[in-house]
């Protein structure tokens, strides 16, 4: 957005300016598309060249100019076209805001042709020579500035507005970054405060039983095989030839026995 209207497109270049296709911002049933011409980043850092814009404009028809404004392009004929921003920021350097105006366009060729003359007035392109070309050629110092001039200050306001942040959206933007960490965090400790699932599901159950049992049969075949008691007659494990005391005696005894073959 330049001056309160909407770019829409690119109707022409030149080394000067370009030609933009744009549109006012006020919603109205009234508006009409209007040609915005704005000088380049060179030409607009040049005293000669901006007095050349104003001195054209100032040339042309009332009906022709529909605003205008910039550095420079508030004096002459047509100085009631001019739009300043009120609520522009103080600038924290020296570089002038490009200069622009913003023409009728019906959208014939014609018109597109007239804001091309315009920026040719301003490099010079279109003056003819005064008598014999000699010696080395003439070249505008900008001439290879091309890229468009600074027509708003730093920091870049939002759509339709031109000062900077007060202190209240600061602290508002500050408290919501800080509520949203804080709920963050919240989150975080919630899900590790959360129980594990069990190991297995619902079928583990069965899995364990069988564990289970197999382990306390196993225990109680281990105590019948141990117990001297339990068993009765010459089947009793406790009757088995390797279970059987190697002494001819009791154990109370402690004597060896007498074995003839050795």
């Amino acid at each position: 957005m330049i001056g309160g209207f909407w770019l829409d497109g690119r109707l022409s270049a030149r080394p000067s300016g370009i030609t933009f296709l744009a549109h006012d911002g006020v919603a109205s049933s009234s508006s009409k598309p209007v040609m915005l011409i704005v000088l380049s980043e060179g030409a607009s850092e040049d005293a000669a060249a901006r007095d050349r814009l104003a001195g054209e404009v100032n040339k042309m028809h009332t009906d022709t100019v529909i605003a205008r404004g910039g550095t420079g392009q508030a004096d002459g004929r047509l100085a009631d076209k001019f739009r300043s921003d009120v609520d522009e920021p103080i600038p924290s350097d020296n570089v002038p805001e490009a200069p622009w105006v913003a023409l009728a366009y019906d959208g014939s060729v014609d018109a597109i042709a007239e804001a091309d003359r315009v920026l040719r007035s301003v490099d010079l392109s279109s003056t003819p020579p005064i008598g014999a070309l000699r010696g080395p050629g003439f070249q505008l110092p900008w001439i290879a500035r091309t890229a468009p001039g600074n027509w708003r200050r730093w920091p870049l306001p939002w759509p339709g507005r031109r000062d900077r942040a007060s202190w209240v959206s600061i602290l508002v933007s500050w408290l919501m970054m800080i509520v949203l960490a804080a709920l963050a965090l919240l989150i975080v400790v919630l899900l590790f405060q959360l129980p594990p699932p069990p190991n297995g599901g619902g079928g583990g159950g069965g899995a364990g039983s069988d564990s289970a049992s197999m382990q306390q049969s196993g225990t109680e075949s281990g105590t019948e095989s141990g117990n001297p008691e339990s068993g009765s007659g010459n089947n009793s494990p406790t009757q088995s030839a390797s279970m059987m005391s190697p002494t001819s005696g009791t154990a109370s005894e402690g004597e060896p026995s007498r074995n003839e073959n050795l």
